[in-house]
């Protein structure tokens, strides 16, 4: 690679690096406004959400109104009812009467939006960040890839803000990372599942590592897909139950702005302590996906004889190994019982959960200027701003980078409108969406909202006319 540096010398209002269903949702609320210079990157040929995991009728967690842009402008032409109208597709789901909507449905939708928004740049990997305190902008490197994903030119973009929006990471424990990272015997991440769900179909016996939303829907599908009385499969995880997500309507409300809110003003000790006790909220399983798994269960156990099929929760994975080039041996401790014993198996699908990806990367050159807590993991205030150094004078914005400043609503799905319209708004300085001041019938603090009441219209009488 020869080319030299491109650049665009004229700063931009914002460069998006990342296109994640969260950036995608800010692209979409920024192209209605039309006075705003934005630029999204992303290394990806295209938008792509979790494909190795759109398993049949596999739905998403969040009502079809926790699309791209609809909490935060209902009347956006990149809304879920405005890309089902454009497919001609309105009156089946009006009658399908689908709440939550099918993943693989989710996902073409977010591909419907980011083939048709001009902001975005496919086949750009972003290398860094900086600040230039002489020019007063963000520099922002970046490599143009090839149809292969080979380097093909080196970029250049200067912009006054930035949104880091590059989502999370599949997670390997450590003790099975070397099993992953060996060829052979199949040992994968759940995020590539339906890549070798042949092979794991195909497989003497199947062990499925996480009792997570992920892990069921894994062990549901090849439950289904194995032979009755001789399914051969394991499905363990370090919870103490397989147990369901807090899915009751008071529940819901701690993924509102509001406890957003309440969660961020909190101390630090108390935030870490807080999302430890909330997992249930966010890591639980759905319970239609539990009554599926227990209502295949029972199918095949109808004609006597339970199913080859062993479910145990508690358990955690100290070691593994390969025994020759055909098995596998977990080395399992129950943390209940204090016991320890070993499992052989011929293929393990790890449903171990995602981690946010670490920012050091793209982030070095503005770590000089960056302010940690004493976790030494960035500050980030209200309206998901990096907290930087005062000399630096444009902001640095993230989506699904605050968990632990901002809640167990940070990775979800239903905030995400708002975020972007919160961060629209912080850029514009002024509301440019407007948004609820109350939106939970909680009060999670002893502070009580306060909210300015509405003058009412007066009624209006309209009279009759004769003959009508």
């Amino acid at each position: 690679m020869t080319n030299p540096p491109q650049s665009e010398q004229s700063p931009r209002d914002l460069v998006g690096v990342g296109i994640g269903p969260f950036n995608l949702s800010l692209a979409a609320l920024a192209h209605s406004r039309p006075e705003l210079d934005a630029v999204f990157y992303e290394q990806r040929p295209g938008f792509a959400w979790h494909p190795g995991l759109l398993i049949e009728g596999a739905t998403i967690q969040v009502p079809f109104l926790a699309d791209l842009v609809t909490l935060a402008d209902p009347t956006s032409p990149w809304s879920f009812l405005n890309y089902l109208r454009t497919r001609e597709r309105l009156f089946p789901f009006y009658f399908a009467e689908r709440f939550h909507t099918q993943r693989a449905e989710y996902d073409a939708y977010c591909r419907w939006v980011a083939q048709n928004l001009p902001a975005l740049r496919f086949h750009h990997q972003v290398d860094a960040v900086r600040w230039n305190p002489e020019r007063d902008v963000f520099e922002v490197d970046f490599t143009q890839l090839d149809a292969e994903g080979e380097a093909e030119a080196l970029g250049r973009t200067y912009t006054r803000n930035v949104v880091i929006g590059i989502g999370t990471a599949p997670h390997v424990p450590d003790p099975l990372k070397p099993l992953v990272e060996a060829p052979g015997v199949p040992v994968i991440h759940a995020a590539d599942y339906l890549d070798h769900r042949s092979a794991l179909l195909a497989a003497d016996h199947v062990t499925v590592v996480g009792s997570g939303q992920s892990g069921a829907e894994v062990f549901l599908d090849l439950l289904r897909h194995r032979p009755v009385g001789r399914e051969r499969l394991h499905w363990i995880g370090r919870s103490e139950a397989f147990a369901p997500m807090e899915y009751s309507k008071l529940g819901l409300e701690h993924f509102t702005p509001d406890h957003t809110r309440y969660f961020h003003s909190l101390a630090e000790p108390v935030r870490d302590r807080l999302i430890a006790a909330q997992w249930q909220l966010h890591k639980g399983i759905d319970a239609g996906t539990l009554a599926a798994i227990h209502d295949e269960l029972y199918r095949r156990s109808v004609h006597g004889g339970w199913p080859d099929a062993v479910l145990t929760p508690g358990v955690h994975v100290r070691t593994a190994g390969r025994i020759a080039t055909t098995q596998i041996e977990l080395h399992l401790e129950h943390l209940q019982q204090g016991t320890r014993s070993r499992l052989t198996t011929g293929a393990v699908v790890l449903a171990t959960g995602y981690r946010e990806r670490p920012l050091d990367r793209i982030m070095a050159g503005l770590d000089p200027y960056m302010r940690r807590d004493s976790g030494e993991r960035p500050r980030i205030d209200a309206e998901f701003r990096l907290v930087l150094d005062p000399c630096v004078t444009g902001s640095v914005y993230v989506q699904n980078a605050e968990t632990h400043t901002h809640g167990v609503g940070a990775p979800d799905l239903g905030l995400a409108a708002w975020r972007s319209a919160t961060i629209l708004n912080s850029l514009a300085g002024k509301d440019t969406y407007r948004l609820p001041a109350r939106t939970a019938f909680t009060t999670f603090g002893l502070e009580r909202p306060t909210l300015v009441p509405k003058p009412r219209q007066p009624l209006q009488l309209i009279p009759l006319v004769e003959g009508r």
